[in-house]
């Protein structure tokens, strides 16, 4: 029996090895950490329970037969983060580059279907160069396993990929169907074909880092939610997010015991919107001011930071939170920030995460640019994503609130459940000027009677109150005691119950 046990062993160690010494030390050389080590950091100590150690790849082309490797170049299992059951895979750079084959990819498909069953999230821990050329199609038959895996999953349980390393050809598009993806500064990348293929296709020169790096995606693209400065604070970090999300969606988002009271004024916040309409201020400081220990988890910071999204928590529950940031082009919408908000709102409604959502919207951006990139299609996507949302809606007007960008941003009209004002807010089709100028062109060789008429507009319509004369608004409320309204009514709507008409499925315009 004890040489059993001794081969049991000898086993274990043989593929908690990886790739080798050699290939461990080039990995840590490279500023990353292996396979294993990523796991250890996210999940709590001890918790880590692991499938298929044993599983290798069933190749034989190309002298695939003579090289195996036990667990065959990806570490899977499930265990917890802060209590929580979840799910993980972790691609092994030092075997075979983390390469997917058929075993690899089954492996996976593993876990997310017994997370499927359980009702746990899904984290992906990327760092691999793509599909095993030695195995021809059995690679390309498993990554449609796993990408059919990631789609039965959406809306089902929370599936959030970090890209650790390369991620490149098939890699790519099981992360893009999960709900988040994040990035590792200077050592991980993202695209469909490297550089070696975009030269000789298009003759374009271009590194790593510029075709598919985490600027490229973080800042530009908007594929990546974030970017970290190393493993372990992007390991950190996912600990954090995945405290906000409930497991699936089937169950309620965690709570947290908070000692932040309920009704704590912030008489700061009577003096956050500046007296001149044109003046920037930031939306942040409004977010960290009412949330729970000024606790905000957020979304793409680096990408269409004309709208801030994230996580957050009042009075320990958590919510999600969509706010115009004036201090980025007024806040106003545009392509990159309606895509970035509804993903965001959808999110939030499928796993019945309230929504809060913040305005200082002076419309849409004008411009070719912005239509002949089908502006049109992409602000519906967020005026689809909030009419659709069934979950509590709480919105709250700071300044403006101009022609259709009102409407989209999560207005009565939309199923708002409960929509406030500051003193401060103006609802109107356009600003005061502009709306002179058209009304009244008459007289646009008048400055003296352009200026009166401007000041009549704004007495007349530059408020909350003519929308509140129309149930538009159900209440205009002091700056100050914006924490306390916002959660009475959330704590008011803990039994809403909407429902959507029956269909197969909607029809979202992509």
């Amino acid at each position: 029996m004890q040489h059993i046990l001794e081969e049991l062993d000898r086993r274990r160690e043989e593929a908690r090895a990886g790739g080798g010494e050699k290939r461990v030390a080039a990995q840590h050389a490279k500023g990353k950490l292996t396979a294993r080590e990523r796991i250890d950091l996210l999940l709590d100590e001890d918790s880590f329970e692991e499938f298929d150690m044993f599983v290798e790849h069933r190749g034989v082309e190309f002298g695939m037969a003579e090289q195996k490797f036990s667990g065959d170049v990806v570490v899977t299992g499930w265990g917890t983060i802060n209590g929580k059951v979840v799910y993980v895979f972790s691609k092994d750079f030092t075997v075979f580059g983390g390469s997917l084959s058929g075993a690899h990819a089954a492996k996976i498909v593993k876990v997310q279907r017994q997370a499927m069953k359980v009702g746990a999230p899904i984290i992906g821990l990327f760092d691999a160069g793509g599909a095993r050329i030695q195995e021809g199609v059995d690679s390309l038959a498993g990554y449609a396993d796993i990408f059919l895996e990631n789609v039965m999953a959406s809306g089902v349980v929370p599936q959030i990929s970090v890209i650790m390393g390369p991620c490149a050809g098939g890699d790519v598009y099981s992360p893009a169907i999960t709900d988040f993806i994040f990035m590792v500064k200077d050592t991980s990348y993202m695209y469909v074909t490297g550089p070696d293929v975009v030269k000789t296709v298009t003759n374009e020169t271009v590194t790593h880092a510029d075709l598919g790096g985490w600027k490229v995606h973080a800042g530009k693209s908007g594929v990546a939610d974030g970017a970290f400065d190393n493993d372990l604070e992007a390991l950190t970090q996912i600990r954090r997010l995945v405290d906000f999300l409930p497991s699936s969606n089937r169950t309620p988002a965690p709570t947290r015991e908070t000692y932040d009271e309920i009704d704590r004024g912030e008489a700061s916040l009577d003096t956050l919107v500046p007296a001149n309409p044109n003046k920037p201020y930031d939306m942040k400081e409004l977010i960290l001011k009412v949330v729970d220990e000024a606790d905000f988890f957020e979304i793409s910071p680096d990408f269409a930071k004309n709208i801030i999204t994230g996580f957050a928590r009042m009075d320990g529950e958590s919510v999600g939170i969509i706010a115009n940031q004036p201090q980025v082009l007024a806040g106003v919408l545009d392509i990159d920030s309606s895509r970035k908000a509804a993903r965001f709102v959808r999110f939030c409604d499928a796993f019945s995460i309230p929504i809060i959502t913040l305005v200082d919207v002076p419309g849409f951006m004008p411009g070719t640019k912005q239509e002949y990139g089908g502006l049109i299609k992409h602000g519906a996507k967020l005026l689809f994503a909030y009419a659709e949302a069934t979950v509590p809606k709480i919105t709250l007007i700071t300044r403006k609130a101009y022609g259709g960008a009102y409407d989209v941003m999560s207005s009565k009209h939309l199923r708002g459940d409960f929509n406030y004002a500051w003193p401060t807010a103006e609802i109107a089709v356009m600003g005061a000027k502009g709306a002179v100028e058209i009304i009244f062109r008459a007289e646009a060789k008048d400055p003296e009677a352009l200026a009166a008429r401007e000041a009549e507009y704004k007495t007349r319509f530059a408020n909350p109150f003519v929308a509140a004369s129309r149930g538009y608004i159900d209440d205009v409320i002091m700056p100050h005691g914006t924490r306390r309204r916002i959660i009475r009514a959330l704590k008011s709507l803990k039994g809403k119950e909407l429902a959507n008409p029956w269909k197969k499925h909607d029809n979202i315009p992509l």
